[in-house]
């Protein structure tokens, strides 16, 4: 009798130290580009909001979208910003990757993707640009959003012309040397362009339905830990009202992370980032029938299975 009773003493023991012990916070790799969209992310690292709401996050620096895209193939980041365009890419056979936020979205006077002209191109409207090659990355979002703000401008298929630019920084030496009469950068690196002298033809802050990001995640890692991913985007949602209000308290971040090119440090404005929200089924419909007008996908991808706003707080 005596063994049975402490036997069942070590067990209870056992349990009520096991219920005491603070569980360790689940840990969310998030693979992030040195990008304006990522500063509500860093904004909440600072200020402690990941801890707060129970997740450590760890970030993985990648140099590009590439590179990016095959960290998450290869399952060593659970999370990461990108666009639409990316995550059906990840989705055309089997659902891979879901989105659960709006990351950055144009809005009045903020745009995210701009047009450019070269200064030596002699062109100051966006007529200018009929039939003139726009360096652009081909396939990307900033294809996608170059091509429907010239649409929206009226302009017939035959007058959209657009290069292969891939690089960010030979777009800008193009457009910088005139050998590019016009680029497509996204914010803030068209500052730095106009600041060379190149001159902003159109941009995407009066269509805000094509120029925005997300934060997605492998669905796995959602299915594996979705209180974590709960508790990420709780602290993303705190931290952009943080941005919000007072931009200018973050600047260290905007140097330390190099999401802000140096010599615009002392006169670059923060966007207003977006509030919890996901893309709208119209959204996706357009971005999947760009892709798939442009041959790059042949199968309709479910915005149902793809987009998943069950996670926001």
């Amino acid at each position: 009798m005596k063994l049975k009773t402490t036997f069942f003493f070590l067990i209870f023991t056992v349990l009520l130290s096991a219920c005491g012990s603070p569980a360790e916070p689940a840990t969310l790799k998030i693979a992030v580009l040195p990008i304006i969209d990522a500063l509500p992310m860093y904004v909440a690292q600072q200020e402690g909001l990941f801890a707060k709401h129970g997740v450590s996050v760890e970030f993985v620096p990648v140099a590009s979208a590439p590179e990016r895209d095959q960290i998450l193939a290869a399952g060593q980041a659970d999370g990461t910003i990108n666009e639409t365009l990316a995550v059906m890419a990840f989705n055309k056979e089997v659902v891979q990757m879901q989105v659960v936020r709006y990351a950055l979205r144009p809005t009045e006077g903020h745009g995210h993707f701009f047009i450019l002209a070269s200064g030596q191109s002699g062109i100051t409207d966006v007529n200018g640009l009929k039939s003139v090659e726009i360096g652009v990355s081909q396939g990307t979002v900033i294809e996608y959003v170059t091509e429907r703000i010239l649409q929206a401008q009226g302009f017939a298929p035959d007058e959209i012309k657009t290069v292969a630019v891939p690089k960010i920084p030979d777009r800008m030496s193009l457009l910088a040397s005139g050998e590019l009469k016009a680029g497509v950068m996204p914010d803030p690196l068209a500052s730095l362009v106009v600041a060379q002298g190149g001159v902003v033809v159109a941009d995407d802050s009066t269509y805000p339905e094509y120029g925005f990001s997300v934060i997605s995640f492998r669905k796995a890692a959602i299915d594996e830990n979705s209180k974590a991913v709960e508790g990420f985007l709780a602290a993303i949602e705190e931290a952009t009202a943080l941005v919000n209000t007072d931009p200018a308290k973050y600047k260290n971040l905007l140097s330390e992370q190099n999401l802000v090119p140096a010599p615009l440090l002392d006169t670059y404005q923060a966007p207003m980032f977006p509030a919890a929200g996901v893309p709208t089924e119209a959204e996706w419909q357009d971005a999947l029938n760009w892709l798939k007008e442009k041959g790059m996908l042949d199968v309709d991808v479910s915005y149902a299975a793809s987009v998943n706003a069950s996670l926001l707080p």
